[in-house]
């Protein structure tokens, strides 16, 4: 029996050509019962093989190739639990011990690791082989006593390949005389780097990227031949007749190497107690003086007392307490250091967790459902996620977690990066040796967007890049574009997800630096520890949190005061901008689609605002649910349950399922589920589905409601609704939490504009819209914005106290190409003596002279005297040394800038203008053409055949959109919206998708107040020297 022991796959980077997954099922096809994958420095795929071999009946082997310092590698199995810490540890060793990417080991630093591991001596890069191949058998012979002490003869094994290679079959037979000489066993392996033999070409692709090259000169770089497949017993008997114990022996070490990830042994960490106590006696007691706080005497508290005796229970049985009390450790520890944190999603399902702090959403009074957070037939540990502010604040929240566990006790997950669109497009473009031109064309062809038309193959678009799609090179490119998609690239680090150990995390996964200094990754992305019981803490950073808690900071220094938890629920103002989809810049309602839903729903109180933030999703939008629900909410239809039993659970939306929770609940209701029964319901239907457990839970589902008496049509109805709809169902907890934000930001906004812009400015990117829309939203607003100044200007934007009320100041961050440092030297420089002329400022702040330039060129030298164009002529005389005073000030021979010129100037140097909007200088030749403004438009009638013209801030093609393009024109007065059905978008596709500037030509489309236009027809208009970047998103 032959069982592969040195499979790679794609976690070998850009070497492997195969994911894990595709190995376990080849394996299977091919009858062997198992596979050991044996990638280079990492156990990247062991997690993915396992899962896939598991489905697929195969054992999977756990291994990893070591790089060695001579740039030999030696591939090592694991046997057992000890085994398998020391690989982990080894390769941890090497990792943090070398700069990304150049680890390596000696040979002799292996003896401290090798119980438990099993030695083999590679293919044409072992050590063994790339000696024999440099006529040094003496050297070999060295090496191979070397790693029989160290690993034992039992446990080191002579590795042979053939793959139908002259020179190769010379080392076969020197690799054999090795071995019988030494009395080691021979195993034979095929080494395979792709699961069938049409893989060979992706192989190629990969060679290429890795060595720099293309197909034309690799030359012996490439692979000899194709054989590097995964082949099955048969093949490998006719390879090594001569050889039958080679072959034998492999089937006999998979039985010795009984090792699983299944015996991992992780732990969790145990939360240092007061004396005394229990986990769950002092979670009891945390809980109890929260709930006093949280509720005291109200209504609410008799039942939030119930609710969580019911929670603790269940987290005493699951022995959860300890995950609880590290989670509210983490955020007690923010808030002690003045770091705004909020948890969310599922967690808020937790009246646990509201009465700890960790979530800000009362559970009981919006009644969500435990379950879905926690059950015990779930056999997962739950998930809490906290939202803190990105940068430097959500950094020191994960640094103490470092510190609170060592560095080799907690670690972030990975995020694998995978070969995706238009970086695809021009990798494997270069491997195949395209000119950059066509690689460029055949990239802009690849459709980023959300909306993949299923027959929009890339090959239909390939003349649209002047390519010929029938020449054989432009194939090849087409079929490897395919083909490469979703392989892993190389590994990056999750946004904020922390997995934590008691002991050594090491001892359980690998553990490598970070890009980021003073972190360190694991070698597995969050699924990967899910799957194996490893408990994530996510520490996730999120724009509008850093917005928030500046924003409170502006506002206490300029002498008011907000208490985010205070806030009035039922602000009139606040309702009132987001009925008018006013948004711009609010948490989760400010994209086109939301403002385009706002006016319909009009939300009045809090509750319309979580269902507002769930209604634009995948789910409602799928299921058919937001247009019945607005139908409602208008008064238009009835509102109609599928059944009377289910009005408590709809009533709030209306009849319209829209929530997972209402789901769950409608299960328990008509089909007599327990919560966790109802959970189960839920994931049987989600992302990971199973059409056998599909089938099992629809038939126990029309079964309990036979037995409460629905049958027919409510029946069909409500099957569907719970079906259909709990693959997209959005969760209320998270949309509750992300209400809650959303009205946090929208009061801000609307009650303090000049901390909430500054603040909002001072955190870009993030959000739909880039910083020009956001300062020119601001000043349509009648908030006054102040330009750079150099006397002025901080590094941030600041507010400031003028006579008019408070303004916002752009800040020396917005100058494009200012160091940091020079921006920090500005301030501290001025702060010591006011600046006395240009030079002067050049001098003590060490300015180059290409930022001295831009601040002229912006007008930020303004206040030391002079115009634009007269500075920027100062700006050119060379500097005279620190020991002669400055020249006098020379007159300019240089015209002041118009203003087109400045437009461009602004733009070019800070990305944002104060003056006149782009759109505001063509107005007057707009409007002789008939062009609209958008504030015009709001007045026209539907129906009404329309102009439109504006610069292009945001494009989507949303999955949902069945191929229908959105776009967003911005001019001097507001927003027009634009619909694109796919036959125009088809017509103008070049157009629509690379023009800045944009006249449309369209039909008016009014619906409850809500003006579009569809366009019919689209041109570009000209830039005016520069424009601003759009937002495209799927």
């Amino acid at each position: 029996m032959f069982i592969e022991l040195h499979a790679q796959s794609a976690f070998s980077f850009l070497e492997g050509a195969e994911h894990p997954e595709v190995f376990a099922a080849e394996a299977a096809r091919l009858d062997m019962p198992a596979v050991a994958l044996i990638d280079r420095d990492g156990v990247y795929g062991a997690a993915r093989l396992a899962r896939a071999a598991a489905h697929a009946g195969v054992k999977p082997i756990v291994g990893s190739e070591i790089t060695l310092v001579d740039g030999a590698r030696l591939p090592l199995l694991v046997e057992d639990r000890e085994g398998y810490q020391n690989l982990c540890r080894l390769i941890t060793r090497m990792k943090l011990g070398a700069a990304k990417g150049a680890a390596a080991t000696a040979l002799d630093d292996l003896e401290p690791y090798a119980p438990g591991l099993v030695c083999l001596t590679g293919g044409a890069r072992g050590p063994l082989a790339l000696r024999l191949a440099a006529g040094d058998g003496a050297g070999a012979r060295q090496v191979l006593a070397r790693l029989v002490a160290i690993f034992g003869r039992s446990n080191c094994f002579v590795e042979v390949q053939r793959h139908f290679v002259r020179e190769q079959e010379e080392i076969l037979q020197g690799l054999v005389t090795l071995a019988r000489a030494a009395r080691l066993p021979l195993v034979a392996s095929n080494q395979p780097l792709f699961a069938r033999p049409e893989g060979r070409p992706l192989a190629d692709v990969f060679t290429c990227i890795r060595e720099k090259t293309d197909l034309d000169r690799a030359g012996r770089r490439l692979l000899t031949n194709g054989e590097r497949w995964l082949k099955g017993g048969g093949e490998m008997l006719q390879l090594f007749r001569d050889l039958p114990d080679a072959l034998a022996n492999t089937g006999e070490l998979a039985l010795r190497l009984a090792f699983t990830l299944k015996d991992l042994g992780y732990r969790f960490p145990e939360f240092p107690l007061p004396p005394g106590q229990t986990p769950l006696g002092h979670l009891r007691e945390l809980t109890e003086r929260g709930v006093r706080a949280r509720y005291g005497a109200g209504p609410l508290a008799a039942r939030a007392r119930r609710q969580i005796a019911h929670e603790l229970d269940l987290i005493g049985r699951l022995d959860l307490a300890g995950y609880f009390l590290i989670v509210w450790d983490i955020v007690e520890h923010c808030r002690t250091h003045d770091i705004l944190v909020q948890g969310r999603g599922s967690a808020a399902n937790s009246a646990v967790c509201y009465a700890l702090g960790i979530t800000a959403v009362d559970p009981v009074g919006m009644e969500l459902l435990f379950e879905r957070f926690l059950s015990e037939a779930r056999g997962e540990w739950p998930d809490i996620d906290l939202d803190l502010p990105s940068g430097e604040r959500r950094e020191a929240a994960i640094q103490h977690v470092y510190r609170q566990y060592g560095r080799h006790g907690a670690g972030m997950t990975a995020n694998v990066i995978s070969y995706r669109g238009r970086s695809a497009a021009r990798e494997v473009g270069q491997a195949l040796g395209l000119p950059r031109d066509m690689r460029d064309r055949l990239a802009q062809l690849v459709a980023n967007w959300g909306y993949q038309d299923p027959d929009e193959l890339l090959t239909k678009h390939l003349p649209e890049a002047g390519c010929d799609p029938t020449a054989p090179r432009i194939r090849r490119f087409a079929m490897l574009w395919t083909r490469i998609q979703d392989l892993p690239r190389h590994l990056g680090q999750h946004s904020g997800g922390m997995v934590i150990a008691a002991g050594r995390l090491d001892d359980v996964v690998p553990l490598e630096p970070a890009t980021m200094p003073g972190r360190v990754v694991v070698q597995w992305d969050k699924d990967d520890c899910a799957g194996l019981g490893i408990v994530k803490v996510d520490l996730l950073g999120l724009g509008m949190m850093s917005v928030l808690q500046d924003s409170l900071t502006l506002v206490r220094e300029t002498g008011g005061e907000v208490d985010l938890a205070g806030l009035p629920s039922d602000d009139p103002a606040v309702y009132r901008s987001l009925r008018e989809a006013d948004t711009i810049g609010v948490f989760q309602v400010e994209s086109r689609a939301q403002m385009a839903t706002l006016p319909r729903v009009r939300p009045e109180r809090f509750y319309d605002l979580v269902v507002q933030v769930a209604i634009i999703r995948p789910g409602p939008i799928v299921g058919n649910m937001v247009h019945p629900y607005i139908r409602r909410r208008r008064g238009r239809e009835p509102v109609t349950y599928p059944h009377p039993s289910l009005e408590p659970i709809l009533r709030r939306t209306l009849g319209v399922p829209l929530f997972q929770e209402q789901l769950l609940r409608m299960a328990m209701v008509t089909a007599g589920f327990t919560a966790t029964e109802a959970e189960e319901l839920r994931r049987a239907f989600g992302f990971k589905r199973s059409e056998r457990l599909m089938v099992e839970v629809e038939t126990k589902l029309r079964a309990g409601m036979a037995r409460q008496g629905i049958h027919g049509a409510a029946a069909e109805e409500i099957v569907h609704a719970i079906t259909a709809f709990a693959l997209y169902g959005f969760p209320e907890s998270h949309a509750s939490s992300f209400a809650l934000l959303a009205y946090a930001s929208a009061y801000l906004r609307v009650h303090h504009p000049a901390a909430f812009y500054a603040a909002l400015l001072n955190n870009q990117p993030m959000g739909f819209y880039h910083p020009a829309t956001l300062v020119k939203d601001a000043q349509r607003h009648g908030l006054r914005i102040l330009p750079i100044d150099v006397t002025r200007s901080r590094r941030l934007c600041t507010v400031e106290h003028t006579d008019g009320g408070l303004t916002v100041r752009m800040g020396l961050r917005y100058v494009k190409g200012l160091r940091e440092r020079a921006a920090r030297a500005i301030v501290e420089a001025r702060n010591e003596e006011p600046f006395g002329s240009i030079h002067d400022l050049a001098r003590r702040a060490h300015l180059e002279r290409d930022e001295l330039e831009t601040l002229a060129a912006i007008g930020a030298l303004a206040p030391l005297g002079g115009t634009r164009r007269a500075n920027l002529w100062t700006a050119a005389v060379p500097p005279p040394g620190p020991l002669f005073r400055d020249p006098p000030r020379e007159p300019s021979p240089l015209s002041e800038m118009t203003d087109v010129e400045r437009l461009a100037a602004d733009y070019a140097g800070t990305s944002v203008t104060l003056g006149r909007h782009p759109m505001a200088l063509r107005r007057a030749a707009l409007r002789h053409r008939g062009v609209l403004s958008a504030r015009e438009l709001a007045g026209v009638e539907d129906g009404a055949r329309v102009q439109v013209a504006g610069s292009v801030i945001v494009r989507q093609r949303p999955g949902t959109a069945k191929g229908f393009v959105f776009l967003s024109l911005e001019d001097e007065t507001g927003i027009a919206n634009v619909i694109v059905t796919p036959p125009v978008f088809a017509r103008h596709r070049g157009t629509l998708v690379d023009e800045p500037y944009l006249l449309v030509d369209g039909i008016a489309q009014r619906q409850d107040g809500v003006i579009s236009v569809r366009a019919v027809r689209a041109r570009g208009l000209p830039a005016l020297g520069h424009h601003v970047p759009s937002h495209d998103f799927g």
